[in-house]
């Protein structure tokens, strides 16, 4: 069937469908690490704040380049999903918004106000980074269940609100032990040690639901030979947490090596967690509903589109790949002149 609409012009909601899928996993790991930042500012002192946002000052912004664009491909290619998921997620999408929105606006002021009104823009700017954390965390467990209603589906939403959010912490903390050096490294590095596991009870946690919601996707994962062809998945993904739970507490080792093991290990594990829904729901882009071919819009305006994306797409990579290029290194203190 797939093979057919493929060889029939089809492959153009195939491009769409990895287009869209790499944009939200470089959003999700981007920024998951400033959201978690955000959210471990918490538990801070006013100085490390103060380092902590220096750390993703030069490219937050940026990072959430790519939400826009991954919600943009699915209203252009697949214009019928989006009217289906958004209506699903219209509020969970208005909060992070919201999120988002108080997270730029209180990043900017916090920097530029008097001391005496610092306290109250970082207070905005953590509560800001959790909410649309747990927002987005909520919106992955709707879209597993296939915006299952119900107190079942609401309690497995919440669930993976929660594990989200500690995932976005992990990775932040392992931003941190890459990015500072002294005591906050040192703080940093308990940080990830808190978390790591409540990240690995999420995936577990997501990993078991997956395929219980769907007879299709069980039959995906454990009929044979895909049992053991797709088992490197789950166990890359337990070496990983295994690995990063032996190395975090012998961190900062001397000379700081190893610094940006933490944070590489974190980028591992949400890659080989997205590679797992990425395969567990394809060819759906509304799970057990519509195919991407069923949603795609039609194949002049997917064209004229594919265009546009090849010409911007390598601007949006260059941009980011430049801004870590230049701001690469310790992170110091961030002042406006």
């Amino acid at each position: 069937m797939e093979a057919s609409l493929l060889a029939d012009g089809g492959w153009l909601p195939l491009a769409f469908a990895i287009l869209m899928g790499l944009a939200i996993l470089i959003y999700v790991v981007l920024d998951g690490y400033d959201l978690g930042v955000g959210m471990l500012m918490a538990t801070a002192g006013d100085e490390e704040r103060d380092l902590m946002v220096a750390s993703i000052g030069p490219f937050w912004d940026a990072n959430e380049t790519w939400l826009v664009l991954g919600i943009g491909l699915l209203l252009v290619a697949f214009p019928i999903a989006h009217g289906i998921v958004l209506t699903a997620l219209y509020i969970p999408v208005a909060l992070m918004l919201l999120g988002l929105i108080l997270r730029g606006v209180a990043f900017e002021f916090r920097v530029k106000v008097d001391p005496e009104h610092k306290g109250m823009w970082t207070r905005i700017f953590i509560a800001g980074s959790l909410l649309a954390s747990l927002a987005q965390g909520y919106m992955l467990g709707q879209y597993i269940l296939g915006f299952e209603e119900g107190w079942g589906g609401q309690a497995f939403s919440l669930l993976t609100a929660v594990c989200l959010a500690a995932a976005y912490v992990f990775i932040g903390a392992g931003w941190l032990v890459m990015k500072t050096e002294g005591a906050l490294q040192k703080r940093a590095v308990r940080w990830a040690q808190l978390t790591l596991w409540l990240a690995a009870l999420g995936m577990a946690a997501v990993s078991l639901a997956t395929p219980l919601v769907s007879s299709r996707i069980f039959e995906k994962w454990f009929s044979l030979p895909n049992l053991f062809l797709l088992m490197p998945i789950p166990a890359a993904t337990a070496i990983l947490f295994a690995g990063l739970a032996f190395l975090l507490p012998r961190m900062p080792l001397q000379g700081d090596r190893l610094a940006w093991a933490p944070f590489a290990g974190a980028v591992g594990i949400f890659l080989l967690g997205f590679h797992g829904l990425a395969y567990s729901f394809f060819p759906f882009v509304v799970p057990d509903q519509l195919t991407i071919w069923q949603a795609a819009a039609a194949p002049e305006s997917l064209l004229i589109t594919f265009i546009g994306a090849c010409i911007v797409l390598p601007f949006i990579g260059g941009y980011t790949v430049l801004a870590y290029r230049v701001f690469r290194g310790k992170a110091s203190i961030l002042t406006y002149h």
